[in-house]
């Protein structure tokens, strides 16, 4: 039997929607999505090509906002942020597997520090960074897992468009926010998954819009 891969982001849809998870993870069937729009992508490309002119070091904007340096093997990190060759924890006697697609390390005085690029379009709110925390958890238990010691926290870098200029020049205010990590909450919220996938289909969501829309559909005999 072909293990079960579950990653950062289908993670984030179990605790979004375990019915949804359950759907997309045993049956293939995936949310409606609409368009999506290219620039961010285009962002997170840029911004990764030019951080890795800066291995071993760091840009002049980050000195002073972040301890340590980024990790010096560009080979290494282009594997990792690619979903098909990221970090991966095995579980043989489970059959299933946790893989992360990691943007990036911070290296600091032998710990290892995971770190993710933000693009926003507008100032960053409190509690935003909130949103990420199962991610870096993820990433947090990846990395010990795979021999790279971690203190405990990670880094999440924005990039919010701040001024254009002539020629087409687009200045960014960079904003770099410390979140504390919890690897105990990640491998619970595995197991959790885990267990949820193996059983049997659960109840919709009262907060899960997709859901409402299903039972919509059905009231009114679209499907």
């Amino acid at each position: 039997m072909k293990p079960i891969r579950l990653s950062a982001s289908t993670l984030s849809l179990f605790e979004e929607c375990p019915r949804c998870f359950w759907v997309h993870m045993n049956h293939r069937k995936k949310r409606p999505s609409g368009p999506f729009p290219s620039l961010p992508s285009g962002m997170d490309a840029a911004i990764k090509s030019y951080v890795d002119r800066f291995r071993g070091s760091l840009p002049p904007e980050l000195v002073g906002k972040i301890q340590g340096v980024f990790y010096d093997d560009v080979e290494q990190i282009k594997k990792w942020r690619n979903w098909r060759t990221g970090l991966t924890i095995i579980y043989p006697e489970r059959n299933a597997q946790l893989t992360g697609a990691l943007d990036d390390l911070i290296v600091d005085n032998g710990a290892y520090i995971p770190l993710d690029f933000k693009t926003r379009g507008f100032a960053v709110k409190e509690g935003t960074s909130e949103f990420f925390q199962t991610q870096l958890n993820l990433y947090d238990l990846l990395l010990e897992a795979n021999g790279f010691h971690t203190p405990g926290f990670g880094y999440l870098l924005y990039y919010i468009p701040h001024l254009v200029r002539e020629h087409g020049i687009v200045e960014f205010q960079v904003e770099v926010h410390r979140v504390e990590t919890q690897r105990d909450q990640a491998r619970a919220l595995f197991d959790n998954a885990l267990e949820v996938l193996r059983g049997s289909l659960p109840s919709k969501h009262k907060d899960c819009l997709f859901c409402a829309w299903g039972e919509f559909e059905f009231a009114e005999g679209l499907v």
